[in-house]
């Protein structure tokens, strides 16, 4: 049995894995280095669970309840010596996450699973050196962490079996969409396909085809407005395989074939405009913009993940 939750990691990601747990009903510690982090981390989760009241997504009893399951701690062993299941979402620097698993070895349960949340790095190099490989699993959460349903799960060839279901259970018990990768490949599946996309959405950029604004909304009203609820390899059966065939042979000889990141890209980040972070990139934004428009975002995908959840009980 799945009670106790443990998150390293206090940063965006990590502190949204740690709302859906604990909105689900399971008590969370969630570790970092320093109590500053950790007090951002309170802030943001509590911000975060009043805009799902607003939104009527939550309660304020309900609330109350998610609060009270998350404790902060700054001592590792403090927050992992008890913990059923533990998620590591500290920064994707490999040394960092070899030491952490160094210091787990000697304080963590023996039968505890151990997962990463890991966009970069393959679980062969996670689970080199760690005495506890057949308990350890990539879950890849997606941001922001506590509104996206998927989590992509990866696992090794020495994982155990019942780790992976223990693992695919526990996310759907929080209202996650696990999927799991049968083998190996860098980026999982995901972040290829939306790179994918996106380095296309650059070359029309580049080429002047049309303006940001514009190839923005052919995938918000076109494609993306399908997929919410419609993969493509399901729309490639609607619209009927011989059709597809054509698209693919008569558009696919057309389509950016870069293996770099786009240069409009390189050349924003060095002159440090890096989005909404530096308040330019592609765009302008103000500082109250930018906030705005996260605002935005969040409320939409909550009506978003209402939509589906819906559909799911259907």
């Amino acid at each position: 049995m799945i009670k106790k939750i443990a998150i390293i990691g206090s940063g965006v990601m990590g502190s949204g894995i740690a709302q859906s747990f604990a909105v689900s009903g399971y008590f969370v510690t969630i570790n970092d280095i320093k109590e500053e982090l950790l007090y951002r981390a309170q802030k943001r989760i509590s911000e975060n669970l009043a805009l799902l009241i607003e939104e009527g997504a939550l309660t304020e009893q309900e609330m109350l309840g998610a609060l009270a399951h998350i404790t902060y701690s700054v001592d590792l062993e403090a927050a992992v010596s008890d913990a059923d299941f533990i998620i590591e979402a500290i920064p994707e620097v490999i040394e960092l996450k070899m030491h952490l698993y160094e210091q787990l070895e000697g304080i963590i349960k023996r039968d505890v699973i151990v997962a990463s949340n890991t966009s970069t790095f393959p679980i062969s190099q996670l689970m080199e050196k760690a005495s506890f490989a057949d308990r350890m699993v990539i879950t890849h959460f997606f941001n922001p962490g506590h509104l996206v349903p998927l989590v992509e799960v990866v696992k090794h060839d020495e994982t155990k079996p019942e780790v992976v279901q223990t693992t695919l259970d526990l996310m759907r018990k929080i209202g996650k969409s696990p999927i799991l990768l049968k083998k190996e490949i860098a980026g999982f599946i995901a972040n290829r396909l939306q790179t994918a996309l996106m380095r296309e959405a650059f070359y029309l950029l580049k080429e002047g085809v049309a303006d940001a604004k514009d190839i923005d909304t052919a995938i918000t009203a076109g494609p993306g407005f399908r997929w919410a609820f419609t993969g493509p390899i399901e729309i490639a059966d609607f619209g009927g395989l011989d059709t597809w065939q054509r698209v693919f042979e008569n558009v696919a000889p057309e389509l950016d074939q870069s293996k770099e990141a786009p240069v409009l890209i390189r050349d924003l980040v060095a002159e440090g405009k890096l989005g909404t972070k530096s308040g330019e990139g592609i765009f302008t934004y103000e500082e109250s913009t930018a906030s705005q428009k996260l605002d935005e975002r969040d409320r939409h995908f909550i009506k978003l993940g209402k939509l589906k959840r819906v559909k799911e009980e259907v």
